[in-house]
């Protein structure tokens, strides 16, 4: 497992009639490691409040591989799998590990900010962007242009 890591615990409440997880915990999972990187990096929500800028998402996407149960240990990954030179747009994935060893899943997000007033798109601040670079980088990782995404 490549890029950011953070754990998480599985609740009694994320698992399902099959006593698996509900397949809506995993975006949460993917949401709760990219906004764990941001918080942790400085980019907080009050910040975002305070800018008048917030992350969107066009598409989310997992590919479900393993099932995950009640007593199962999970990471979850992230990393920057192309970016516009801006940070404006963005695809991040997620890996779900379970137990340390199981690639359980894979998610992967298109992204943007939008100014929260005008709910316009809109180029981040630059401390925005500082943050969004240091995200750790795919192997396959490049750079795109709005047109090519």
């Amino acid at each position: 497992m490549n890029g950011y890591r953070k754990q998480a615990e599985i609740r009694w409440s994320d698992i399902d009639a099959n006593f698996h997880l509900r397949h809506s915990v995993y975006y949460e999972l993917g949401a709760f490691a990219r906004v764990s990187f941001m918080t942790e990096n400085g980019l907080t929500p009050f910040l975002m409040q305070q800018e008048k800028t917030g992350p969107i998402l066009f598409r989310e996407e997992c590919v479900f591989k393993r099932e995950i149960h009640f007593n199962d240990t999970v990471e979850i990954s992230t990393e920057l799998l192309k970016a516009t030179p801006e940070m404006d747009r963005w695809t991040m994935q997620h890996e779900i590990w379970k137990n340390g060893n199981t690639l359980s899943a894979v998610i992967t997000v298109d992204g943007a900010w939008i100014d929260t007033v005008k709910r316009k798109l809109t180029v981040p601040p630059p401390s925005f962007r500082e943050v969004l670079e240091r995200v750790p980088k795919a192997a396959s990782f490049s750079f795109i242009t709005k047109k090519g995404q």
